[in-house]
């Protein structure tokens, strides 16, 4: 019988229906050369067929045998999942913290939105992602919830996603701290929590309830 994913363990089933892939958690990419040393320990160690830098900004381990899988993820004792109906891995840019561009210290939301809410259930998968600036490189505007840093602060846009039937966000606040971003997402998920009907994204949840009565809610 084929095998299929398994989330308790974050183990996603590979296209030969035999192994699986696992990522471990690295915040918004911003990795130590001690964990990159690491992922290639591992990956050689189980015999992973290779490593792959994902959309996400994670670094993915593909081609695990299920046996290994609690071995494999014990080598990154500190490290959590997040596969299935769950907050998943926060995008980000690195802002002001290196970037020219930047606007706003992408990173310093980012970082704080993945403390709180990373691998926390959800009505569906639901992404976010912070830019430093309106280029958006992490693209804010193609996520559940998206900030995007401003002269004035960051900006928060809402319902967007990617996949077959792809949706660009809508802005929903403008000029808001790091902690007022935060306290948004926390009302934003909630909303969601309560509304969300699976497997509908924020966005579908929004326009089926209505945008003002979403934004009553949460602002």
């Amino acid at each position: 019988m084929a095998k299929v994913n398994i989330p308790a363990k974050g183990a996603i089933v590979q296209r030969d229906l035999e192994t699986f892939s696992i990522a471990p958690h690295i915040p918004g990419g911003f990795v130590e050369p001690a964990f990159l040393r690491k992922i290639a320990d591992v990956a050689e160690k189980y015999g992973a067929k290779f490593v792959k830098l994902t959309g996400t900004q994670r670094m993915i381990i593909v081609g695990i045998q299920e046996e290994d899988l609690d071995a494999a993820w014990a080598e990154f004792a500190d490290s959590s999942r997040a596969i299935g109906l769950t907050i998943r891995s926060i995008q980000m840019c690195p802002g002001t913290r290196s970037c020219k561009r930047a606007k706003q210290d992408s990173p310093g939301l980012g970082f704080a939105l993945d403390k709180e809410f990373y691998g926390k259930l959800a009505p569906a998968k639901f992404k976010m992602a912070v830019s430093g600036c309106s280029n958006c490189c992490s693209d804010p505007w193609m996520r559940d919830l998206g900030f995007v840093g401003t002269d004035d602060g960051f900006m928060a846009v809402v319902g967007g996603k990617g996949g077959g039937t792809a949706k660009i966000g809508q802005e929903l606040a403008q000029g808001l701290t790091e902690d007022q971003a935060v306290a948004l997402a926390r009302k934003v998920i909630a909303f969601y929590r309560e509304n969300g009907q699976a497997p509908e994204r924020l966005g579908a949840t929004i326009e089926r309830v209505g945008f003002d009565k979403f934004k009553e809610a949460v602002l």
